[in-house]
């Protein structure tokens, strides 16, 4: 379980990026990180992979204060997956195997390789254990860096606009793998996003950020028009379709 608790944080003596940030997110569960550009979003994950360090406030693993962990350490407990995902001229394989270096010292073991193949099992990769990533699909690389993520064992990912620059098939199977890598390993997975309808579908709680704070967070209750207009200064309607909300731009 991720528990953050007055989270403060400001460059240099600019005004407050972040002013009192609190979020819990339960193992198993999907956490969706929301708000317009510049809310905080990317310094907030910037703090909790160990990137900068807090003015104030506490930020607990399963327990274990992130801050006294070493930048190794919170990498054995915490996997990222960037928005734009760089790989080097390497295979499917390799780049999977490079999850578990903050696990491996001068050369990797029996036990790496191991979990590297079962990674690429998991993820159906195997196909492709051989293909150099270049040479993938923007959907299969982005797949490759979730696989290579698991390999890390973490417990606990943070994924930054995983569907960004995707076509819709792509953006359904990534937020398809998200769901299930969080309900079978059971680990809590935090996801910034701004299409707020794959918000929906994909969460299990949500927090909307606006002027440094999470301004709002609960299940799909929090969707309001009130609370969308609030915190993107945007018009929405929002209808039930199926028993599910759907969110369609209000225009002006």
């Amino acid at each position: 379980m991720l528990e953050i608790r007055d989270l403060c944080f400001r460059y240099s003596r600019h005004v407050p990026v972040l002013n009192g940030v609190d979020l819990t997110l339960n193992d198993g569960k999907i956490g969706i990180l929301l708000g317009k550009n510049g809310s905080g979003k990317t310094t907030l994950f910037r703090l909790i992979l160990g990137m900068e360090k807090p003015e104030r406030g506490t930020m607990l693993l399963d327990g274990k204060d992130l801050s006294k962990c070493s930048r190794r350490e919170r990498a054995k407990r915490i996997a990222f997956v960037p928005q734009a995902v760089q790989f080097g001229a390497l295979t499917v394989y390799e780049t999977v195997l490079m999850g578990r270096i903050s696990r491996f010292g001068f050369a990797p073991g029996k036990e790496d390789r191991l979990v590297t193949e079962r990674v690429l099992a998991e993820m159906r990769l195997l196909p492709l254990a051989s293909r150099n990533v270049d040479a993938l699909s923007g959907g299969e690389r982005q797949k490759v860096a979730i696989a290579r993520a698991l390999a890390q064992e973490p417990g606990m990912l943070v994924f930054d606009e995983p569907t960004a620059n995707l076509d819709l098939q792509n953006e359904q199977l990534i937020l398809s793998e998200a769901n299930r890598v969080a309900k079978e390993r059971g680990i809590g997975i935090l996801i910034s996003l701004h299409d707020l309808n794959h918000a929906l579908a994909l969460g299990d709680r949500f927090f909307l950020l606006k002027d440094g704070t999470i301004r709002y967070t609960g299940g799909e209750e929090v969707f309001t028009e009130e609370i969308i207009r609030d915190v993107f200064d945007a018009n929405v309607r929002i209808v039930t379709l199926e028993g599910k909300k759907h969110i369609i731009n209000g225009g002006l």
